[in-house]
């Protein structure tokens, strides 16, 4: 009936405690640990309320993982520094991710996730382009894959030993000497063990204070622990009272019912069981003192399994009792449960952060891919739009060159009608001679006019040129009526200054037949070149008839030809002034004898 009872009890308060704790690690951890937990979270979550720039707060991910990873919380320092790897790789920080890579390994290799383990190790390999990281990292992989060779994984191991014992950390020399001390014990050479847990440990020592302790401790718990599998029991105590001693000097309460209960067990192995219940009770009572109540259930469990076995069912029933009332004492004083659940509660406050940052930095994205598409599709449409208004300028030009060749196509015709009508005056005349002489020079002439005629510019030499040969020719006509002069001003070179083709012909053609040919008496043409206000001034000056006297003795058809002869030579004017910018103008003036034609180019 005891018996039932016992086990009644056991069975209806365990799986009710386990609920209450469900939260709570199995391991014993420090409270101090446990408040720098909170600490380093609670910056976190500052950080990501502050929105802070995202390198601030990897490195807040960062710390938080490795204070989990110090709290034995492997699976939520594992979280924690993946996000830490995922800004990181997003910045193409090199050097953090070696580091980052290589410290989630880790984690993963005490989760036991090897496979998770050798991609991290992989990655970390890729981060880094120094040779001797590379190495590490590529031994690393081969000693998780080399597991159950310890021959072969101890290889690789001692490869790490060599490359990390001149210049690495004393934290990097810990650990690379632990996983030397368990390949030996695979091998079951636990003396050699115990030498590499003993430069492990020595390198530990090297530690700040916070870190050598811990770290310490655990080493040598794994020193204890294979003496106890060597049967060296003494050895174990010894190791496990030194360390209780150390753990209540620091007055580090977890770590010292931790090592009650870890000595406990060795005196239970070594059948020395009164031994062991009395640490088990001193666990347990101190653990109610101190308020510790993942302790006080472990050491509890402890006691009952050996009270148990004992088949002490008295003892069992009156240790779950007295549990039962100091349970809520316990758990109102234990500052531990406090820090865990609020830990719970920052930790769900990060994750909330979390999903506000990453739905504001998606808004963001996609407002900025809005104003990204806006922006190219207004670059986009103003492109086209200048296109568009470059092709109307292009055609505009286009149909302004298509009229100013029109109007110089307009004006050979004319000049060729009236050339072959003096060569049909010589004709009717009889004067073969002259007439000869007339079309020798205007094929000349023609020729140089119909290589010019698709240039809106040529040079003034050329100009001069093809004037002198048309004066030429009209003096051949009418020699008897005018003499004419050219004269260019010595300032001027002729060669280097453009003028448009054609622009003085009709202005000379004019002189002659409209003014020079009815005068009685011999009558002179004048043409000159000038510079006045750093412009070409032509002057065509004749001391014909006039221009009312032109007027009164022209027939109509003289008229209607002047008149578009004078047009044909303004609406050049305009559309050169358009198409090229220019100033080019003209004046008509009448003089007491004659006429006088003002050229500005």
């Amino acid at each position: 009936m005891k018996l039932n009872l016992a086990i009644l009890l056991s069975l209806l308060f365990i799986p009710c405690y386990n609920w209450i704790y469900a939260q709570e690690s199995p391991i014993s951890i420090s409270s101090q640990q446990q408040i720098r937990v909170n600490k380093a979270a609670s910056k976190l979550s500052r950080s990501l309320g502050e929105d802070a720039n995202e390198e601030r707060i990897a490195e807040e991910y960062q710390m938080l993982a490795k204070e989990l990873s110090e709290n034995r919380e492997y699976d939520k320092a594992e979280e924690y520094l993946k996000k830490s790897i995922q800004i990181y790789s997003k910045q193409n920080k090199k050097e953090k991710l070696y580091n980052l890579n290589r410290e989630l390994a880790r984690i993963q290799e005490l989760q036991k996730n090897y496979d998770d383990a050798i991609k991290s190790y992989e990655v970390a390999a890729v981060s880094t382009k120094n040779k001797k990281q590379k190495q590490i990292c590529e031994n690393d992989i081969n000693r998780l894959k080399y597991d159950l060779f310890p021959e072969k994984k101890s290889d690789y191991i001692q490869q790490n030993i060599s490359l990390i014992e001149k210049k690495g950390t004393s934290s990097e020399k810990a650990e690379v000497y632990q996983q030397m001390a368990e390949a030996n014990l695979q091998l079951n050479r636990k003396d050699v063990a115990i030498e590499n847990y003993e430069k492990a440990l020595s390198n530990a020592n090297n530690l700040a204070a916070e870190n050598k302790q811990i770290e310490a401790a655990k080493i040598q718990n794994k020193i204890a622990g294979v003496y106890v599998a060597d049967k060296q029991y003494d050895k174990a105590i010894d190791i496990n009272k030194e360390l209780i001693k150390e753990a209540a000097e620091n007055a580090d309460i977890e770590r010292q019912i931790g090592q009650l209960q870890t000595l406990s067990s060795v005196y239970f192995i070594d059948d020395k069981k009164e031994q062991g219940i009395e640490l088990l009770k001193q666990a347990y009572d101190l653990a109610l003192e101190k308020g510790k109540t993942i302790e006080a259930k472990k050491s509890l469990e402890l006691l009952t399994e050996q009270y148990l076995k004992e088949k002490n069912y008295k003892q069992s029933i009156d240790l779950y009792k007295d549990f039962l009332q100091k349970l809520d004492y316990l758990i109102q004083s234990d500052s531990t449960l406090i820090d865990a659940k609020i830990f719970q509660i920052t930790d769900d406050k990060i994750k909330q952060l979390e999903k506000e940052k990453e739905l504001k930095d998606r808004l963001i994205q996609e407002k900025n891919t809005f104003n990204f598409v806006l922006i190219i599709s207004v670059i986009l449409m103003m492109l086209l739009l200048l296109l568009i208004i470059k092709a109307l300028y292009a055609n505009k030009i286009k149909g302004r060159k298509i009229a100013l060749q029109s109007l110089r196509r307009e004006m050979n015709p004319h000049f060729i009608f009236n050339s072959l009508n003096s060569v049909n005056q010589f004709i009717a005349q009889n004067n073969e001679l002259e007439a000869n002489k007339f079309l020798t020079s205007y094929s000349k002439l023609m020729r140089n006019v119909m290589e010019n005629s698709n240039k809106d510019f040529i040079k003034l030499n050329k100009e001069i040129e093809l004037l002198k040969e048309y004066l030429e020719l009209e003096h051949l006509r009418f020699g008897d009526k005018f003499s004419y002069k050219i004269t260019v001003d010595e300032e001027i070179d002729p060669e280097t200054i453009s003028i448009p083709n054609m622009l003085i012909q009709p202005h000379v053609e004019n002189a002659i037949w409209h003014g020079l040919r009815y005068k009685e008496g011999k009558g002179l043409l004048e043409l000159s070149f000038s510079l006045k206000d750093n412009r070409l001034l032509i002057t065509v000056e004749d001391d014909g008839i006039g221009l009312k006297k032109s007027r009164e003795i022209k027939t109509e058809n003289q008229k209607v030809h002047q008149s578009r002869g004078l047009t044909n030579v303004g609406e050049r004017i305009e559309l050169l002034n358009r198409l090229y910018k220019t100033n080019i103008r003209f004046e008509v003036k009448e003089k007491e004898e004659g006429v006088i034609v003002e050229i500005y180019v």
